[in-house]
């Protein structure tokens, strides 16, 4: 099992440079989680696409269903003190240390292309190449 952030999902969803290494990550560990987060953050990348054309309505939808079949059993809450005390110890924002906060929670790592938490968590945090 992973943590997977948003990003690696959109990734994997809509074609651009990481999308190889989304699939890829995907067929070595199939076995994906994220804290419920995902969800609207996901949503956000994917309105973001909507209004610039470059997705339809359905498209928008369906993307977003499919990834909710991907992690489905595979949502979890994290509590806030953990994330509190990373974001104490951090410079990640609160919605980008619950990811980390998970990761921690499973014993596992978070695959990420984010800068800023691959260098807060280096023991924790794995580029997705």
């Amino acid at each position: 099992m992973i943590v997977v952030d948003s990003n690696v999902l959109a990734y994997l969803y809509l074609p651009g440079e990481y999308t190889t290494a989304a699939e890829a990550l995907l067929q070595r560990d199939p076995d994906w989680a994220a804290p419920l987060l995902w969800r609207s953050e996901f949503r956000n990348i994917l309105a973001g696409y909507l209004r610039r054309g470059s997705l339809t309505f359905g498209q928008a939808h369906a993307i977003q269903h499919e990834a909710e079949l991907l992690l489905a059993g595979a949502e979890y809450e994290v509590d806030s003190l953990s994330v509190f005390e990373l974001v104490r110890d951090s410079d990640c924002s609160a919605y980008d240390c619950e990811f980390a906060a998970l990761a921690m929670k499973l014993g596992t790592r978070l695959a990420t292309m984010d800068a800023r938490l691959l260098r807060a968590f280096p023991k924790l945090a794995v580029a997705l190449q």
